[in-house]
């Protein structure tokens, strides 16, 4: 009788254990084959959050099925329902990263894939979110990892919002000589060459880069402005240095001289009776 009674517990366990991890593939398959077509960030907040319910779900029915074939497991399951309640009260943090993540989801201040900036200094691309906290990918291999109640207590700056492309303002400086007719059409194609500039202003129904515009007189020389527009994946440091290097290439390949402030130092001698 012993002997049948912990061959089917054994039997219970592994059919849940199979359960589970049969369950969580299709979870995985199901999301993934979503976000192939759109990367929303409520779709990867509920396939986190649909892991861990199957998992707690096949837990608590394994331990169901146990329970009716040996009155131990009665004491086993009301122990573990009291550390439940023990841990609950010990991870208020916790569920309030969760409460986090669930608003976050719902009210999608950012998706995945967008860049944003924290009032804190903290910027970064989205790149994945969980039950606890948000993963942001700086530069090179820096990854931010912030907990979801503090993001939706924070001041965020989306670059992104509602767009799939971003733009940065540049001004650039040429000497009072300089042909400006010629300075426009350099700095622009040096920008259309860029690999990270594409084009982001609509003109006749046609997606156009940027037009360079002749801005004002400064003291040192003219101002020139335009607009560069770039994937929202990309990183403003990268475009920025990018397109400076490329515009300051260009000018100097093409003879257009960038104004600098020099000062002179004039020196005035005494004539040598004065000083006899």
């Amino acid at each position: 009788m012993e002997g049948n009674i912990m061959l089917k517990t054994a039997l219970v366990i592994v059919f849940g254990v199979v359960a589970i991890l049969v369950a969580l593939g299709i979870t995985q398959v199901v999301s993934r084959h979503i976000q192939r077509k759109r990367a929303d960030i409520l779709v990867v907040f509920l396939r986190r959050l649909i892991s861990v319910a199957i998992v707690l779900i096949g837990i608590i029915v394994i331990f169901t099925a146990i329970n009716g074939f040996h009155p131990v497991w009665t004491a086993l399951v009301l122990a573990g329902a009291a550390f439940v309640l023990v841990v609950v009260f010990a991870a208020q943090g916790m569920l309030k990263d969760l409460l986090g993540g669930v608003l976050i989801s719902i009210y999608k201040p950012f998706e995945i894939g967008d860049r944003i900036s924290l009032e804190d200094g903290t910027t970064g691309v989205v790149k994945d979110i969980t039950m606890r906290h948000v993963a942001l990918a700086g530069l090179d291999t820096e990854t931010f990892v912030v907990p979801n109640s503090k993001l939706n207590d924070m001041k965020i700056t989306n670059y992104s919002y509602h767009r799939d492309n971003r733009s940065a303002k540049f001004n650039f400086y040429v000497a009072l000589d300089s042909d400006m007719e010629k300075t426009l059409r350099v700095i622009r194609e040096a920008i259309i060459a860029s690999p990270l500039s594409i084009p982001g202003k609509e003109k006749d129904g046609e997606m156009i880069y940027g037009p360079v515009y002749f801005m004002a007189y400064e003291t040192t020389g003219f101002r020139v402005a335009t607009t560069v527009y770039f994937p929202a994946n990309v990183p403003t440091e990268e475009l920025v240095s990018d397109v400076n290097l490329r515009v300051n290439k260009a000018l100097a390949e093409n003879g257009i001289e960038v104004p600098y402030p020099y000062i002179n130092v004039v020196e005035k001698r005494q004539s040598s009776d004065a000083a006899n």
